[in-house]
């Protein structure tokens, strides 16, 4: 079953078309990449998907029609963005950004067990409660965007761009803390540049160039593809 179903969608910057009539679906408990050269088109559609662009098509959650939505009305109905840049809030501690993301909730035992839940997931991250999220290290930041958008209880994760910037040790432990997610049964539309990363720890993939869907089908294919090899994989 479909949990997101998108078909026609544009995006718009001013007279620039970055993103031009696209279709592509998640199902429920999958994680697809979404990969292509920086200016496709990637971050785009994220940002159309939650409404923070002006866009146009259709766009269909759990079944239900979101394009005249606002981005907070979304976001209570489970789908929350990771932003490139990573978005935290640099003057709060790292306990009050991951209070951030469980701001529409109402049942406070579980977020108590999501935020103990989340510093299982990341033990840096329990070690700096206390500490002022803008003095983490660029990966620590990562953990903690990604944690604070898990205490929302998602249904859908987006994430933009989780490896740039980041040393590749620790890009390997997001990659693995992202496998986790995805192996609890959360739902992930991973965007990444990083082509091998992202085609390894999805199921499907598809291709964006300038703006349009180039190429989509399962993350082995596109791995053996040999245009998405030349111009991706660095072969």
């Amino acid at each position: 079953m479909a949990l997101l179903e998108v078909t026609g969608l544009q995006v718009a910057y001013g007279g620039i078309q970055a993103v031009r009539r696209i279709d592509f679906q998640v199902g429920e408990g999958e994680l697809v990449c979404l990969i292509g050269a920086n200016g496709a088109g990637k971050s785009s559609t994220l940002k159309g998907l939650v409404g923070l662009v002006h866009r146009h098509g259709e766009i269909r959650f759990g079944g239900a029609p979101i394009m005249d939505l606002t981005t907070h009305r979304i976001a209570a109905m489970g789908m929350a963005l990771v932003p490139e840049g990573r978005g935290i809030f640099s003057r709060l501690t790292v306990a009050e950004n991951l209070d951030m993301g469980a701001y529409v909730r109402r049942d406070r035992v579980r977020v108590r067990q999501d935020k103990e839940r989340v510093y299982g997931l990341f033990p840096r991250l329990a070690e700096r409660q206390s500490q002022l999220a803008g003095t983490l290290s660029g990966g620590e930041q990562q953990m903690l965007a990604l944690g604070r958008a898990l205490m929302a209880r998602p249904r859908l994760l987006l994430l933009d761009e989780p490896s740039m910037g980041l040393a590749p040790l620790m890009v390997q432990k997001i990659y693995e803390t992202i496998a986790d997610i995805a192996r609890d049964g959360v739902t992930i539309l991973l965007v990444e540049q990083n082509a091998n990363l992202a085609l390894k720890v999805s199921q499907r993939g598809y291709v964006m160039e300038s703006g349009t869907m180039a190429l989509s089908g399962s993350s082995a294919d596109l791995a053996g593809n040999p245009v998405v090899r030349a111009a991706y994989l660095g072969e």
